[in-house]
């Protein structure tokens, strides 16, 4: 299974560094925070790593038990 990430609008300070180091895989929403478009793409480029601030995050599923 793909990795997934979510924005931490907390961390974030809209500073686009994300954007530039990972053409197509977030942009910069009305509020002037990251907003991913693309898991794929953001996973492609190194996921959480692209956030000089850490407000890229991976989200950890949890495995539910049968």
């Amino acid at each position: 299974m793909a990795k997934r990430f979510k924005v931490n609008k907390d961390r974030c300070i809209g500073c686009g560094a994300c954007v530039q180091s990972c053409d197509g895989a977030t942009r910069l929403g009305q509020d002037m925070k990251a907003e991913i478009i693309s898991q794929e793409k953001l996973g492609e480029c190194g996921g959480a790593k692209v956030c000089p601030f850490g407000a890229i995050e991976e989200i950890r599923e949890e495995k539910k038990e049968k």
